[in-house]
Parts: structure tokens; C-alpha cells; sequence
């Protein structure tokens, strides 16, 4: 579903705006006697390290306002998958969601540079981009489009898992379909490495699977096992090729709304559960790496120099577009 820019009440139809509103209440964001309520709303489980962080959020966000400005937290897709969402916080039915990064990419070029393989040195480099001037640049950057950035979320290493044929090197994806977002940068890296890409909403994901719509998809240990993907998919090779973090978006009509006092309320609570999320992450990685190979999946570790030779071709054609390569220079000038 295209999101149309300049006509954004043409995003959903009628009927459906109105059967999410009816779920959401009559407001993004109600005034509760003198308590100001934000709905969030993602597709999530429960147990999912993004879902703590951001319950955390919620309950420090209570503590800062003295609860005069609190978070409701409709997980698990109760409200809509994340396109859905997206296009409701923009439309402004919604307050709040949690976005991969990629989706972002169709409101502005800035978030297209996250996509990139390899484009982090280290995590301790990922970090110190995401908490910079880049990183609020980047989430500054929709505000025209009615969304502001919150903060980024720590979301791993993609790599790739397949149906019934091993990944050892980029030559190994050739005649593979392989199920990416819908994300230019995602689409040409797999080109550029051999591969087919095919995109697909995560919820048809493992249908897909399952009945050779496409052979593989590509994403982090703690996403591979909570979908229970690994049932499937035997294979699991950690080439680590983007690291793509999840945002967490605002209306910007709704921010705007909010008093200046409210705004740092909900910006500190937001900054400090990002700290909270990257300790559960890390956890979180290592327990499901543990446990998809006790559930049979063979875990590759391949030789990452022949994936990121493959791609070189997608960084010339982005070096081609300013926007981009001024962030790719500014990116690979960031200390470690």
C-alpha cells in the first residue's frame, strides 16, 4: 500500500479509518481530567525485546509526568500491521508506533543510507552514529510528512535463512527468492549479491515459507526465532550484511500539541529506554541463536569479505545522489 504524500487523508479508506479509530478511541491522543493519554500501537509480542523497552518507557514516562502524561500500548498488531500503523500515526489516528527503518525510506532518501550493507564499522560505531547529530538529522528529517523520530532502537545484524539450500558464499543465492521489506537499498543489495528479491508484508512471511513462495528472508536472530521462521528455514547464515535499526515515531501535529515540558518528559523516557532495549537485545540475541540451533538449524559462518565485495556496485550508485552520500561521508567519519 503506497502512501500518497500530499493527499493524506487518501491513505486508508473511509471505513477503515473509522474501524481503527473505534479500536483506538476517538483520539491519538485524549485528555483524560488533567492526564494526557499516547496510544502506541506496534505488531510486536510481548516478549520481544522493543516491546519491553518501550513498556519501560511507558512506566518511566508515568514516573517523570507524575502521570500527567502516560502511554497506552496496544502490542502483538492489536491496532494493524506496521504499514498500517505507519499510515495511521501519519494521518494522525494514531500517536505513536515502532517502525523498522526501512519503511521510512519511502517518506524521505535520509533513512535510505541505513539500509546500506556494511555501512557500520562495529556496534560501538552503530551506536555513536544512532546518538549523534546523524541519527536526530535522520529523524528530524520526516517531520514535513507529519512524523518526527523518537529515538532508534537497536534491531542486530541482518542475515540471511534459507528453506533447504545452505548460504556459504553470495554465489550460493543464485535462483533463490529471498523475502526483503519493502526497501530500495534492501531490493539491490540482494541483486547485487546474486540473489532474488522478493517483497512481502512479515506476516505473509512464513506462509511463504512454508509453500515456496520464496526460499529465504533475511533478518536478526531474535526476529528468526520469535517467528518461529527456524521451523522452516534449516538454514541460518550470519553474514551480517545491515543493521537496520527500528525507529520510534510521534504525529508531528500530536508532538507540536504537546507542552515543552511534556516534550522533554517523553523525549528522556524515550532516550533512556533506548539504553534499556540494547541490554535485552543482546540477551536476547544470544538465547536465539541458542536455542534455533537446538531446534536443528545449522549456523553458518561465513566469509563476510565475499558479501561485501558483491555490493560495492550499490554504493556507486548512491554516490550519485547527494543526499546519501553526504551522509555515507559523514557516517565513515564517525569515530568508533
Amino acid at each position: 500500500m503506497n502512501i500518497v504524500r500530499d493527499r493524506p487523508r487518501s491513505l486508508l479508506p473511509l471505513t477503515i479509518i473509522l474501524f481503527f479509530s473505534l479500536l483506538a478511541g476517538t483520539s491519538s491522543c485524549v485528555m483524560h481530567k488533567q492526564r494526557r493519554v499516547l496510544k502506541l500501537a506496534h505488531s510486536l509480542p510481548t516478549d520481544h525485546p522493543v516491546h519491553k523497552a518501550m513498556e519501560y518507557m511507558a512506566n518511566r514516562l508515568q514516573e517523570l509526568s507524575g502521570g500527567k502524561l502516560t502511554i497506552q500500548i496496544y502490542p502483538s498488531g492489536q491496532l494493524g500491521s506496521e504499514q498500517q500503523c505507519v499510515e495511521l500515526v501519519q494521518i494522525g489516528s494514531l500517536a505513536m508506533t515502532k517502525v523498522s527503518a526501512a519503511v521510512m525510506e519511502s517518506f524521505t532518501d535520509d533513512y535510505k543510507v541505513l539500509g546500506l550493507p556494511y555501512l557500520f564499522r562495529s556496534k560501538q560505531h552503530t551506536f555513536n552514529v544512532l546518538d549523534g547529530d546523524i541519527g536526530r538529522d535522520i529523524l528530524l528529517s520526516t517531520e514535513k510528512r507529519w512524523i518526527r523520530g523518537l529515538c532508534f532502537y537497536d534491531a542486530g545484524s541482518r542475515s540471511f535463512y534459507t528453506v533447504s539450500k545452505p548460504v556459504h558464499k553470495p554465489e550460493d543465492l543464485k535462483g533463490l527468492k529471498i523475502r526483503v521489506m519493502k526497501s530500495k537499498t534492501a531490493l539491490e543489495m540482494v541483486k547485487a549479491m546474486g540473489g532474488s528479491p522478493t517483497p512481502l508484508s512479515w506476516g505473509e512471511l512464513y506462509t511463504a515459507l512454508q509453500s515456496g513462495v520464496v526460499d529465504g528472508a533475511e533478518n536478526n536472530p531474535p526476529s528468526f526465532y520469535t517467528s518461529h521462521h527456524y521451523e522452516v528455514c534449516k538454514y541460518y547464515t550470519l553474514d551480517e550484511h545491515t543493521a537496520v535499526p527500528d525507529v520510534l515515531i510521534i504525529n508531528k501535529k500530536v508532538w507540536d500539541k504537546l507542552t515543552k515540558q511534556e516534550q522533554q518528559w517523553l523525549q528522556q523516557a524515550a532516550n533512556e529506554s533506548v539504553r534499556v532495549e540494547r541490554k535485552l537485545w543482546a540477551e536476547s540475541v544470544k538465547q536465539s541463536l541458542e536455542a534455533v540451533k537446538k531446534a536443528g538449524v545449522e549456523i553458518i559462518i561465513p566469509d563476510k569479505s565475499l558479501f561485501r565485495a558483491k555490493v560495492r556496485p550499490v554504493y556507486k550508485e548512491y554516490e550519485k545522489q547527494k543526499v546519501i552520500n553526504d551522509y555515507i561521508i559523514r557516517i565513515q567519519n564517525t569515530h568508533e
